[in-house]
This record gives structure tokens, sequence and C-alpha cells, in this order.
């Protein structure tokens, strides 16, 4: 039974949530501010996180950006605010996906299932390897040179996606099917975003990740 932490100060709000989760037999833990949610998070194993950005006491901003410091799961930003700003923020500290208030909890519920099949490794025991790059499907490591590196959930997603094609040139549109499917909200400035932090865990090893202008993204073997 997964899982999942629900942070939302509006108590109606995070009912209505919680009964949708429930009801799709889901364990829930919830909090109503940014400082409960850290301690909920530290003292129990979560697979993934429902997180309001207005929060009292620390907003989630912050709660997300600590999160990201020790964990790679999932995190769905829940925002009243449509601003490109907020979302792009949102992806650079680390959030997978994010829903604009007022929102369909089914789209919310389909988000939720989608990550948590993603996070159970359909593929166990697959390895991908390029470049001194080490890919587990099953445990979902990522290894460089032996060492393994944190990526969030996204992140791993689309590295995953770009090595399983390496060579082919994948499209903004075809990394926003693959990875978050027909009700994302966002543009293509999110999937430049993802790369661009993915890119930097990678190290030397982010040249890999080649981009071709006005199409998309394509992986290629480090060049000796």
């Amino acid at each position: 039974m997964n899982t999942i932490l629900v942070v939302e100060d509006e108590d109606v709000l995070r009912e209505v949530i919680i009964d949708y989760l429930l009801s799709d037999g889901y364990k829930v833990l919830e909090a109503a501010d940014g400082e409960v949610a850290l301690e909920l998070f530290q003292s129990n194993s979560v697979d993934l996180v429902i997180l309001d950005i207005v929060l009292p006491k620390m907003d989630g901003w912050s709660v997300c950006s600590r999160i990201r410091k020790s964990s790679s799961i999932p995190i769905i930003i829940l925002t009243a605010r449509s601003d490109e700003d907020d979302s792009l923020l949102g992806y650079e500290l680390g959030a997978d996906d994010y829903l604009i208030k007022p929102y369909s909890p089914r789209i919310l519920m389909a988000k939720v299932k989608r990550f948590l099949e993603k996070q159970s490794g359909t593929m166990d025991g697959m390895m991908i390897s390029s470049s001194d790059i080490v890919i587990n499907m099953g445990s979902r490591l990522v290894y460089i040179d032996g060492n393994e590196i944190n990526l969030t959930h996204t992140e791993f997603e689309i590295l995953s996606y770009l090595m399983q094609n390496k060579g082919i040139v994948i499209t903004r549109e075809q990394i926003i099917s693959k990875i978050w499917g027909y009700d994302f909200y966002g543009d293509e400035k999110t999937v430049n975003s993802h790369i661009r932090n993915l890119r930097a865990k990678l190290g030397n090893k982010g040249n890999c990740i080649v981009t071709v202008i006005r199409l998309g993204y394509k992986f290629e073997e480090e060049k000796l």
C-alpha cells in the first residue's frame, strides 16, 4: 500500500483529496502547515507528496526544496496561481508536476496513479548503460563511473527515455506525452527546465544530452 503525504492548509480541500485517495486504496498522512509536513516526511516512509504552495510556518517551495535534499519521490505541486514563473520555480526546486486551483480531483488522482505505477518499477532487472552511465530500471538507481547520483522521478524518466532511444531525436512534445501524459498543464519550457537540472546532475556526462535546435533532444555516446 502506497503512502501519500497531503500538505494543504485549507481543511475542505485537504479532506476532499484524502477521501479520493482513501477510496483508491492509498494510506494517507496529512499536514496543514510546512513544518508538520517535514516532520511527517522525516518520520514515515512516504511514496508521493501532494504539496500546496501557500502554507503557514513554511511555504511549499521550502518544503519541496528540503524534501529534495534527501529524496527523489514524486512531488505534485498545488497552486492557485497560473504564473509561468511559479511553475518553472517549482520544477527548478525538483517538483515533478503541478495543478492550478481549481482543479479536478479526478485529474489529480490520475497523476498520482501514473507516478506511482512508474515508481513501482515494471522493468525489474533491466539495465541500460552508455558512456559510463548505468541505469537500473528495477531499483530506479543511476550510477556514473560507479557512483550513485540522486535524480528526481521526472529526471529519471527523461534520462531513461533518452538512453533507451540513443541516437534518436526525441521532440519536446514526445517527452511531455511520455512523462506527463495527456493531462499536462505546462509547456515546452518545463522540459527545458528538467533537462537543465538533469545535465547539471550528470556533471561532465551532461554533454551526452544534445540539444537539437527547434526539435528536441537526443542522447549520444560520449566522444573520446
